[in-house]
């Protein structure tokens, strides 16, 4: 069986569901040149839980997580299966690696996972397990949880961090304009971080990166990407996508494919 790789994605705003632009295109093509998965197993800072917890129902709702939105979107459903099973193995998968998990059968998929998805996978017909982020702790945590559900890469399993490789909505615009300095500066070093495989520095990336606090006010956006980087394993490489991709001039839309 062929090893999957892991991704990070940008899921921006809900509205990326409606315009797909340089992102959604970009995630089509790799839905559709990557070897089909068993399962999805994807973690999105949208479901924030004090206990790790995973999504074990076998038909796991389209959350609409949000407001304000044009009605079209919440229209839109997503209506991929859950895997009780591939639920049992990533529990089990945690538990080898000594952290403490629970079974969460009522939780459906919220957008931060199904938006995504969407583009990547329309047809919805690859099951999607969802993995909870904790609201307290930083990437070293993360970067744990990546790596204890590495093995799983090898059984047919697709493992996602879905966040935003930016994310300041206090600065986000409306109209139409160039992405701001600060975020091309920290989307640089990220970029350039990666290519260079250091770790270290990303651990570290709130002291490091240029307008590292300024990027991410609040780091939950960012933390998918060092649950990625864990579920590659060790010695991967990273690709980028949708590096052009700015939404709002602060919605930096950038993804990564880390494989080896």
């Amino acid at each position: 069986m062929t090893t999957l790789p892991s991704l990070f994605v940008s899921h921006g705003s809900p509205m990326f569901a409606l315009e797909p632009g340089i992102a959604g295109g970009e995630l089509h093509a790799l839905g559709r040149k990557l070897p089909r998965p068993e399962v999805i197993v994807i973690a999105s800072p949208h479901w924030m839980a004090p206990r790790l917890s995973v999504t074990s129902a076998e038909h796991p709702e389209t959350i609409h997580d949000f407001g304000g939105f044009p009605k079209a979107l919440y229209e839109l459903e997503y209506p991929a299966a859950g895997s009780p099973v591939w639920a049992q193995r990533v529990l089990r998968a945690f538990d080898a690696a000594g952290i403490d998990v629970q079974a969460e059968p009522r939780r459906g998929l919220d957008h931060g996972a199904w938006v995504p998805l969407m583009h990547m996978y329309p047809d919805a017909d690859i099951p999607v397990v969802q993995v909870s982020l904790h609201p307290h702790f930083g990437p070293a945590h993360h970067l744990q949880l990546g790596r204890a559900l590495a093995p799983l890469r090898e059984q047919g399993a697709l493992l996602i961090g879905s966040g935003s490789l930016t994310h300041n909505l206090y600065e986000l615009r409306r109209e139409t304009g160039p992405a701001q300095d600060y975020v091309q500066a920290f989307a640089g070093w990220i970029a350039a971080t990666l290519a260079a495989g250091d770790t270290t520095a990303m651990l570290d990336y709130r002291a490091r990166a240029p307008h590292a606090e300024r990027a991410h006010p609040t780091d939950e956006h960012l933390l998918p990407l060092l649950f990625a980087m864990g579920a590659a394993g060790d010695g991967w490489r990273a690709q980028r996508m949708a590096g052009d991709d700015v939404r709002y001039g602060t919605l930096a839309m950038d993804g990564y494919v880390f494989d080896r």
